[in-house]
């Protein structure tokens, strides 16, 4: 088995009289893809905010490689190693590629007592965007302009940003959103080539791609969590052919 990284227990979340996400507890492991699927509404985007940092959970508990992490704010979340992506792009289209992952890094790599050196000389930040474009395939559009990158690039320009702060865990909300299928298949050999440094949640609407490239998958109904298993065990779980495959 492989390491636990990333935990929660009884996570819950409430608005009013509302339960977004209900009593859910699941692991995240290095090596390992592990996806989050469910209707729109099901709770998957406020789960991945409360892991994150950037919502606070009503109740339950979040760990990071064995320490609680429930009460940390994201700032300190994104330094201990989780990084994430967002379901809208979150790019500087007036900045350079290099630009985008360099500013990122800044943030994990600030030197506030070198006054002496502006922050885009700092030589570790430049160092964790140049690998952090070429782990995601960028390195050959590193001066150009964001904005003028293809949908997919852009997406790509995402994750690179995200791992340019050298996290452990990634939470990828919809990161294959308006990609076709040569875009789709770049993204999936990317996320391929993360897993063995990285616990990877994936929240996702493409079902080919979701079943290709997670170990598991959990799935999950009006905030709860109705099944979560090996792909092949999902495909032919009874309850989710009927709540979310389409099957009756």
């Amino acid at each position: 088995m492989s390491q636990v990284l990333l935990q929660c227990e009884g996570l819950t979340r409430q608005f009013g009289g509302l339960t977004a996400v209900d009593r859910v507890a699941l692991d995240f492991r290095i090596g390992e893809v592990h996806a989050v699927i469910g209707t729109n509404g099901a709770g998957k985007s406020t789960l991945i905010n409360m892991l994150s940092g950037e919502m606070p959970a009503s109740a339950g508990r979040i760990s990071l490689a064995g320490h609680d992490i429930t009460g940390w704010p994201q700032p300190r979340r994104a330094r201990a190693g989780i990084g994430r992506s967002f379901q809208r792009t979150t790019i500087f289209g007036e900045f350079t590629v290099f630009e985008n992952a360099r500013l990122c890094a800044q943030a994990a790599f600030a030197k506030p007592w070198a006054l002496w050196q502006g922050a885009a000389a700092c030589a570790d930040s430049r160092a964790a965007a140049d690998e952090a474009l070429a782990a995601a395939g960028l390195s050959a559009q590193a001066g150009q302009r964001a904005s003028a990158l293809s949908h997919g690039a852009k997406r790509q320009l995402e994750i690179a940003m995200c791992l340019a702060t050298r996290p452990r865990v990634l939470l990828l909300d919809e990161p294959l959103a308006g990609m076709g299928a040569e875009e789709t298949e770049r993204m999936l050999t990317l996320l391929q080539a993360l897993k063995p440094g990285h616990a990877i949640a994936l929240v996702e609407h493409d079902m080919d791609a979701v079943f290709r490239i997670a170990e598991r998958i959990t799935v999950m109904v009006n905030g709860q969590v109705i099944a979560s298993d090996a792909p092949e065990a999902i495909r032919n779980n009874r309850e989710v052919q009927v709540a979310y495959l389409g099957d009756h």
